[in-house]
């Protein structure tokens, strides 16, 4: 166990920042027990890639991305244990290789796998990455280590918990048989893909749109499962597609001034990268996963059910495209779809969900991007749900009048966290707790 004292904890983003007394980075199980023990105040951190607050703001911080090892296999039972500090990255490439696949993946491949867990991280298509943990070992506020099974009656209160029931310490992940997908992808009116979401969802077994805002487009991704050895005619575009984030982080470099350009720069983007079709195979993971972030940016996501959000969207389109609002979003918005579950405070607790994401390339500006307020206040009036590792304003207010089991789960987390131990001020103020504790 290494020990820092006395420095600043700054978010991937730069854009938030918090002194701190102690950081520490561990191997062990022993080690977090003991820090969480002795601490008044702590919060963990991955690789800070989240756009809420959540990772830092208390005098005691843990790094956790030195407690990453993979710990042991099961071939019977095909599932997987491992450190929660492990890049999900590294999970996705060890079961790769013993032939498995865990079949709902996100976006990116660079979090931590505890910090994917806490904050309710998802794939399309399928369920959040927490539904195929099967067990884990949380350490509690005493420093005490609680071990939680399927069959647990804590279970789904622990799936997605933002780190304040205790931390997660050694996981286990079921997995099923590796598969290839055939993918396709190519633009499409929006009057084309909106009415075509369910008849998709039952044809394919991977969908996903990525909208354009300002020019009504969708870009369209489906994958088909196909035996891995059948051949297609590959596809994939022009060689200047790769420099996309390059084109973007010049065209909206001044949007944050001239929210305006943003429409011009959709369109021109639309053309140069998102008019083409594209056609390939692979795993879900070498197919669909982004290997890395090419440059920082801020986020927002909500989600809605999947009856509701053709109307969602039609709303929201609608009002941003008045040039009297300056919510002009920046492309693209990422449409992806959640299946129901039981988790606490899963976005799909319950019903079938569509989310979608909203992003900012001008980082340190996005304070004022009006796009996110435009898209939190349309989807919370619709019942909405915000990402809990990306931006939204919402509090205890709110959140409790769309989630089903919030109060179950805050007087859950005050019994196992009688002191507040695991709460930073922007936790604090989710929950409505007094700051006294």
């Amino acid at each position: 166990m290494k020990q820092e004292k006395s420095g600043v904890w700054q978010s991937w983003n730069e854009n938030i920042s918090y002194n701190y007394k102690s950081l520490y980075k561990i191997t062990s199980e022993d080690e977090l027990q003991q820090i969480i023990k002795k601490s008044e105040k702590i919060r963990f951190f991955g690789t800070k890639q989240s756009s809420a607050d959540i990772a830092s703001g208390t005098e005691t911080l843990v790094d956790i991305t030195t407690y990453n090892k993979i710990l042991s296999y099961s071939d019977s039972e095909r599932t997987i244990t491992v450190q929660s500090g492990l890049i999900l990255g590294d999970l996705l490439e060890a079961i790769e290789a013993k032939g498995w696949c865990i079949p709902c993946l996100p976006d990116i491949n660079t979090i931590t796998i505890g910090g994917a867990l806490a904050t309710g991280t998802h794939g399309t298509s399928g369920k959040l990455l927490c539904e195929y943990m099967t067990e884990c070992s949380l350490v509690l506020a005493d420093g005490t280590v609680k071990k939680i099974n399927e069959e647990d009656e804590l279970t789904d209160a622990v799936r997605v918990s933002l780190g304040v029931l205790g931390v997660m310490s050694e996981i286990t992940f079921k997995c099923e048989s590796l598969y290839t997908l055939h993918i396709k992808e190519g633009p499409e009116d929006d009057s084309e893909w909106l009415p075509k979401i369910k008849e998709r969802l039952k044809q394919h077994d991977f969908l996903r749109i990525l909208w354009l805002p300002h020019t009504d487009k969708g870009y369209v991704i489906t994958g088909d499962k196909i035996d891995s050895n059948t051949e297609i005619t590959e596809d994939l575009g022009p060689k200047y597609l790769k420099h996309r984030r390059k084109a973007s982080k010049i065209l909206y470099k001044y949007t944050h001034i001239f929210p305006w350009i943003t429409a011009i720069a959709n369109k021109l983007l639309y053309r140069g990268f998102f008019s083409a079709t594209k056609e390939h195979k692979g795993s879900l993971y070498q197919a669909t996963v982004t290997k890395s972030r090419g440059s920082t940016l801020e986020l927002a996501e909500w989600t809605i059910g999947l009856d509701t959000f053709p109307k969602v969207f039609e709303e929201l389109k609608t009002e941003i495209n008045k040039w009297s609002n300056k919510s002009f979003i920046h492309i693209p918005m990422d449409i992806r779809f959640v299946y129901k579950d039981k988790s606490w405070l899963s976005y799909a607790y319950g019903k079938d969900t569509v989310t979608m994401g909203c992003v900012s390339r001008n980082a340190a500006t996005a304070d004022t991007y009006e796009a996110f307020k435009s898209i939190e206040n349309i989807f919370l009036k619709y019942g909405g749900k915000p990402h809990w590792g990306k931006r939204f304003v919402a509090k205890d207010a709110e959140l409790s009048k769309i989630y089903d089991k919030w109060q179950d789960f805050k007087l859950l987390r005050k019994k196992l966290d009688p002191t507040n131990k695991f709460l930073n001020p922007y936790l604090t103020k989710l929950f409505n707790e007094k700051t006294n504790n």
